[in-house]
């Protein structure tokens, strides 16, 4: 930075580290105090670090480098106290010496004219730091910046001499230590980028800087620096290492925080902006802090690069430096990934600052020759009507669209400013799309005379034309310039003329900027970027959707809590299209869920054939109508011959409910046996039957008492597993014999016929059969809950009970058969069905409606017409040995369940326990939704990802859902 002293105050540049081995540690530790122990040597920087295994226990024995004083050494031990204390956080006490000291100082090496070090013996935090390169989860993000603040908070007050201090990781002294050791950086390329970044930045601190306060901080509270003591959630709880403590910039702490974030797994300033939200939360930053934060970290990205550099060239051996240096390098690559502009503003909002905004000035039309009516403004969003039937999908989508308008008679066609378009998102990306274009487009029907909208200097460059003016940039890309480069014009001068397309963008002059980026970083740009629509429309429009956190917001408010969202932060879905889901923002997610959208999201089929009768007939059962006739034909046809009987109902709860009604009356009974941890719906009867914990973690403890539970048949984890799991029969065979001994049969059984609930998991070779034939001996009836499990989705068979070689007496289904659209059925026999008279008769307003009917003919076309079940018994094969595959490699997965496409993949901490990896589970699901992948948990341990897409998910889907799961497994969630 070349404007300081070449050679730099003491402290700035540290001396080589200490040199002594494991057998000096254990005499430093037993001269200095008395504890005797077996030193294995730790990493470190430029102290030397020593694990101390005792008869009592571990110890830390630190040498500092020899450039620390004892006085500064004792002020460390303070802080560390002053961090337990008031703070309550665990933290390394030193241990102290007969004299009250906590510093022992002896000779290198034992000789004389050895260098003096100081060494302190700490007490041990246990725990695992956060270091490495895995992914930190937002959740840990957010805690890791609540605790700096508490740790700052701590130590404001803090008054010791050694605090005061000349050393090289003060942020401060940044411009000396990098003029001292840049040099260091052989490649000068590297080092040129140093430099630049490094001015750059200062001169932004520098605006500042008389206004930053000043107060004790930690000085390293980095991820290798906080420690957890919760294997699972890895929240941090303990600091370690005062080695950097100092009197500086209370801003640097934060800085120095977030920068270490910036090297994990999918890190960058998006991701390490929870962290400072919390710390601002819990210790507010002036706005004067909040622009100095990001310079810092470009700053501290800048030292760490030329220390190691440095470290390396005067300690070759340093295998902790040459090691720190790839993700020092990172922080750097990423810290200066955005502009400091850019970056700044996400850290204002962040903190509770309000953005810079760029704004154009009073300014005339660009085309003076087009009114706003003459433009058709085009819409590319995820909710566009244009964009149906995956048109978005099509590279010539927009072109197309925008010719159309033409042809329809609009003059010209205007895109939108920074809208997020789906037309340039793509499926199975894993990162968010660059999709927001931070200018406008339009085309033309005729060539359209430019003038200027403000006075400038005009100017013609490789793309068009360009006019600087007022501290502005306009850029008309595609533009053929009408005046000589470098000619000033008043507002309304030609310029130049547009003929098809034209691109136009507004910046501040003095900026770089991109065409595209990110929706989540649109805001921040427009510290940089003006929006230009006013000159073509004469307005700017307003926002027409509102942002997620608000809608969260009102959904709170409006819509019943207990009615639960996916994920900690949803993304806001506005469309739909085969197996993807597609949010606000364009970004296109992978769908592993949805076993609603059987056949896909918005089949064309099905929206065709629901319009055209909507636009007929739709009415209640109860009239005679060709749709339900024939749908209730195909229904049965698709069952065996004694199920001849339909009922048609509006969801999987309302068929349980029936299906259980209608077994009371062809029984004149009320006892049910049921299975644990199974889940059949909300309504009153299905509910009761429901035993899932999951679901109401007072299930058992609340059945009435005409509900008998027997032992969810899991040949996994149950209580009879693998080869043992035929016991499950004869246990509830039992069961129904010792009911009806008791003078309380059963009157019917209902199970579901593939064991959705508890993770996808077969029920044992044999076991409803060994069931239905005891309840049917004691003239029960049996009913098959095929709601989650049938129409297809296991491949093999398209009814559960196929599975088992079994035939029901009574069938409820649901989800699939209306693909969305309320839709469930209850199929039975002719006498059972005619029973149900002694009740009164039934009728569902909108059961079987026409609309209801032809969305389920269709379903089952579609179904037939592209050999959805055929895919689902390929496609699943694929991809349940894919993840068994995934297994070999990650002890966290402990078994693949399931078939065809409905799966279940158990995580276990342990495959010998089995105990669940609940929070993980949870916390794997969290990630994946950030790589695009939408998954959730099932069974009463929460432990099971279900996975129950749109039959229509292809083996390209599959593998990059894989590797989405690899990738999580392998970095952490």
């Amino acid at each position: 930075m070349n404007t300081h002293s070449a050679l730099p105050p003491a402290g700035l540049v540290q001396p080589t580290p200490p040199t002594l081995d494991a057998a000096e540690a254990e005499a430093v530790a037993f001269d200095g105090f008395g504890v005797r122990g077996v030193a294995h040597a730790l990493g470190s920087h430029q102290d030397r670090n020593f694990l101390l295994r005792t008869e009592s226990g571990r110890l830390l024995l630190k040498v500092a480098n020899p450039g620390t004083t004892a006085e500064e050494l004792e002020a460390q031990s303070a802080a560390a106290a002053r961090v337990a204390e008031v703070a309550g956080i665990r933290a390394p006490l030193s241990r102290r010496r007969q004299d009250g000291s906590t510093v022992h100082t002896f000779r290198e090496g034992g000789r004389p004219d050895g260098r003096t070090l100081n060494a302190r013996l700490l007490e041990y935090v246990d725990g695992t730091p956060l270091a490495g390169a895995g992914h930190l989860s937002r959740p840990n993000t957010r805690a890791i910046g609540s605790l700096a603040a508490q740790v700052d908070i701590a130590l404001a007050d803090l008054d010791h001499p050694g605090l005061e201090r000349v050393h090289q990781w003060d942020l401060r002294r940044a411009p000396q230590v990098l003029d001292a050791l840049l040099p260091f950086v052989g490649d000068a390329a590297l080092r040129g980028r140093l430099l630049v970044a490094a001015e750059s930045a200062w001169a932004h601190v520098q605006r500042v800087e008389p206004r930053l306060p000043v107060q004790p901080i930690h000085g390293d509270l980095t991820d290798d620096n906080l420690v957890s003591d919760d294997p699972a959630g890895r929240r941090p709880d303990g600091v370690i290492d005062f080695g950097d403590l100092n009197r500086s910039w209370r801003v640097a702490e934060p800085a120095i925080t977030v920068s270490s974030l910036l090297h994990h797994a999918g890190g960058g300033i998006q991701t390490a902006l929870p962290a400072l939200a919390a710390y601002a939360a819990a210790s507010p930053l002036s706005h004067d802090e909040a622009e100095a934060l990001w310079p810092l970290v470009v700053l501290r990205g800048a030292v760490l690069i030329a220390s190691a550099h440095h470290v390396l060239a005067t300690d070759p051996g340093n295998g902790y430096a040459a090691e720190n240096l790839t993700h020092e390098t990172a922080i750097f690559e990423r810290a200066t990934a955005l502009p400091l502009e850019v970056a700044t503003a996400l850290v204002l909002d962040a903190t509770g600052h309000e953005r810079p905004l760029l704004v154009m000035p009073e300014a005339g039309p660009l085309i003076p020759a087009l009114a706003p009516a003459d433009i058709a403004v085009l819409d590319f969003s995820a909710s566009s009507e244009a964009l149906e039937g995956g048109v978005w999908l099509d590279a010539e989508a927009e072109t197309r669209i925008a010719a159309e308008a033409l042809a329809s008679g609009a003059r010209a066609t205007l895109t939108r400013f920074a809208e997020p378009r789906l037309t340039r998102s793509r499926p199975l990306d894993p990162a968010e799309p660059e999709n927001a274009v931070l200018g406008v487009e339009l085309t033309f029907a005729a060539p359209q005379r430019l003038v200027a909208p403000w006075p400038g200097v005009a100017d013609v460059s490789p793309d068009g034309v360009e006019l600087r003016g007022g501290g502005l940039l306009l850029r008309l890309e595609g533009a053929e310039a009408v005046v000589d480069p470098g000619t000033a014009v008043e507002a309304g001068d030609p310029v130049g003329v547009a003929d098809g397309a034209l691109a136009l963008r507004v910046q501040r002059a003095d900026a770089t900027t991109v065409w595209a980026t990110r929706p989540a970083l649109v805001a921040a740009w427009r510290a940089l970027v003006a929006d230009p629509t006013a000159l073509l429309l004469g307005r700017t429009p307003s926002p027409t959707a509102a942002p997620a956190d608000e809608l969260l917001r009102r959904r709170d408010r409006a819509f019943a809590r207990v009615q639960e969202h996916y994920f900690d932060e949803p993304p806001v879905i506005v469309r739909g299209w085969k197996q993807y889901l597609i949010d606000a923002d364009a970004r296109v997610y992978l769908d592993v869920l949805n076993n609603v959208s059987a056949i896909g999201h918005a089949h064309p089929r099905v929206a065709s054939a629901v319009g055209r009768q909507l636009r007929t007939l739709n009415t209640n059962s109860r009239f005679n109508y060709p749709a339900v006739v024939e749908f209730s034909e195909r229904l049965s046809a698709l069952l065996p011959d004694e199920l001849d009987s339909v009922f048609l109902v509006n969801s999987g709860s309302e068929a349980v409910e029936l299906a259980l009604r209608l077994a009371r009356a062809a029984t004149d009974r009320e006892d049910v046996l049921t299975m644990r941890e199974a889940y059949h719906g909300w309504t009153g009867l299905a509910d009761a039957v429901s035993t899932s914990l999951a679901d109401n973690p007072h299930a058992l403890s609340t059945r009435p008492g005409w509900v008998h539970t027997v032992d969810a048949p899991n040949s996994y984890r149950g209580t009879h597993r693998g080869a043992d799991a035929g016991a499950y029969a004869l246990d509830a065979v039992a069961e129904v014999h010792r009911l009806a001994a008791e003078g309380t049969p059963v009157g019917a059984v209902i199970a579901e016929t593939f064991y959705g609930n508890a993770g996808g998991i077969p029920l044992p070779d044999g076991y409803l059969a060994s069931v239905y034939a005891a309840v049917h001996a004691h003239g029960g009836v049996t009913i098959a809950d095929e709601v989650q499990v049938g129409y297809g989705r296991l491949g093999e068979w398209f009814w559960g009970f196929e599975q088992q070689e079994v035939v029901p007496d009574i069938v409820a289904v649901a989800k699939a058969m209306g693909n969305g659209h309320p839709l469930g059925a209850v199929i039975t026999s002719r006498a059972i069905a005619e029973r149900f008279r002694t009740q009164g008769y039934f009728f569902s307003s909108a059961g079987g409606s026409p609309v209801s009917c032809v969305v389920g003919l269709t379903v089952l076309d579609v179904l037939r017409d592209e050999r959805l079940q055929e895919n689902a018994a390929t496609v699943g094969a694929h991809l349940a040995r894919r993840l068994r595959e995934l297994g070999d490699r990650h002890p966290l997965i402990g078994a693949v369940h399931g078939s065809g496409l409905y799966l279940g993949l158990e995580f276990v901490r342990d495959r010998e326990t089995l105990e669940p990896a609940t929070e993980e589970t949870r916390a794997i699901c969290e990630r994946l939704r950030e790589l695009g992948v939408i998954v959730q948990p099932t069974s009463d341990r929460q432990c099971v990802l279900k996975i129950k897409p749109p039959l229509c998910l292809t083996i390209a889907d599959t593998d990059a859902f894989v590797e989405r799961l690899d990738e999580v497994l392998t970095t952490g969630w």
